[in-house]
Formats: structure tokens, sequence, C-alpha cells
């Protein structure tokens, strides 16, 4: 007797065999995945680069604090310390300051800083002392005012423009350092 080869396909390789199709049949469908990522990676960039732009100001507004900061504390030491330039003429202690700041923080534009010195409790606001006389004006002050303390006060704008999409945004504020000392 001959026997026949009649045999059926087991369930598994059946149901195997189904599961392939279905996988085909969703790819051709859903097409291929390659350019998911390429998406993924095109919508991620845009607010990446923000916070990069971000950082960057960010960075660039702590430095000129820093230099500011410094600039006041260098400027406000000399300026107690030079009582015994009060013999010469015109003697203007606010020029002193304005030029041991522009010394001291030469990256900082000098036509955007703001300064302010208080003498013995009298206050001089810009670059110059409204009289340099020794009686009257704030050379005078500052010879009176041994072991009192004197105060610079520097303000410098802080403009943080980042391109967000094409236009500008431009955020601003204000960097403030002040710094006591006493006169020697």
């Amino acid at each position: 007797m001959q026997l026949s080869n009649h045999s059926a396909a087991s369930p598994e390789v059946a149901q195997d065999a189904c599961s392939k199709r279905r996988r085909i049949r969703v790819r051709l469908r859903f097409g291929n995945e390659g350019g998911q990522s390429l998406v993924e990676f095109a919508l991620c960039l845009p607010p990446l680069f923000i916070l990069l732009t971000g950082f960057v100001a960010l960075g660039i507004a702590f430095i000129n604090y820093n230099q500011l900061n410094n600039a006041a504390n260098s400027a406000s030491t000399l300026l107690s310390l030079s009582r015994a330039a009060l013999a010469a003429p015109n003697y203007d202690p606010c020029a002193l300051v304005v030029t041991q700041v522009e010394a001291t923080a030469p990256t900082l534009k000098p036509a955007s800083l703001t300064f302010s010195t208080v003498i013995n409790g009298t206050t001089y606001s810009g670059t110059s002392c409204s009289s340099t006389s020794q009686s009257t004006g704030a050379a005078g002050s500052l010879a009176t005012a041994f072991t009192k303390p004197v105060t610079v006060t520097l303000t410098y704008p802080c403009e943080l423009t980042a391109k967000f999409y094409g236009s500008n945004a431009l955020l601003n504020c204000t960097l403030t350092a002040s710094m006591t000392e006493v006169v020697q």
C-alpha cells in the first residue's frame, strides 16, 4: 500500500504565517519608519536652539555683572584711599571713579554706564561732580569724610537679544552693582 502525503500544516505554522502576513500589511499600509527620526529631530531642534541662545545670553549678562561688580569695588576702594590727592587743584572724585571703572571694566560701553557716588552723605550723579571746590564741592566732602563711608553705585543696561522664529525678542534688564568703603 502506498502512503499518501496528505499532511496538514500544524496550527503554529498557520498562525505564524498569518502574523507574518499581518505585519507585512501593516508595514505596507503605514510605510517605512525610517523618516521618523528625522521628523523628531526637526521638531526638537528649534526649542534646543532657543535654550542654547538663552544660556549664551544669560552667560554674557553674568559676565557683565561680574565686571560691573569688580569695577564698583575697585572704584570705591580707590576713592576711599584717595584723600592724599586732595591737595591737587581741581580734584574731582567723581572723575576718578569714572576713570577707574573704565579701566577695570573695558568691555562695558562707557556711554551706557550710570554713575552714582555718595561721599559723606551727599549724592553725586554722573561722570563729574558738580563742584570740585575744596570748601563746598565733592573734594571738600571727601576731605571731611575720614572714617565715614563712600559708596559707588553703577548701573548698566543688559539687553538680551534673542531670535525667536524670525523676530527679535528683546529681554531688558538692568544690572546694578554697589560697593561701600570706609574713607582711610
